[in-house]
């Protein structure tokens, strides 16, 4: 079964916030890599991928077995994405979080 990832709103705007989050951290960096911040955004689309088959193999988040986290590796860290699988055919991405946001839980 192939499942459709949709990204809700917030999930874009996350997806903005990282982006900007990841340049501010490099260009505070001496030597700095700017295309960083590319390559993780990179890397957050392709783990979403493994949503559109296995999203059921992701960890429960709470009593619903339709929440759950996917963890996406880049580097020493990664991000948290939260989805829902809403349907048969849908799973929805909440919220993405990078794990060393300061907001990160």
């Amino acid at each position: 079964m192939i499942y459709k990832v949709v990204l809700t709103t917030e999930a874009e705007g996350d997806l903005v916030r990282l982006f900007d989050f990841v340049i501010e951290r490099e260009l505070a960096r001496d030597g700095g890599d700017l295309e960083l911040a590319q390559r993780a955004l990179d890397a957050i689309r392709e783990g979403l991928k493994l949503l559109e088959r296995f999203p059921f193999t992701c960890r429960k988040v709470g009593s619903s077995p339709f929440l759950r986290e996917l963890i996406i590796p880049f580097g020493h860290t990664g991000c948290v994405a939260l989805f829902e699988i809403v349907d048969r055919t849908t799973v929805a991405i909440g919220a993405i979080r990078h794990q060393r946001e300061e907001d990160y839980h």
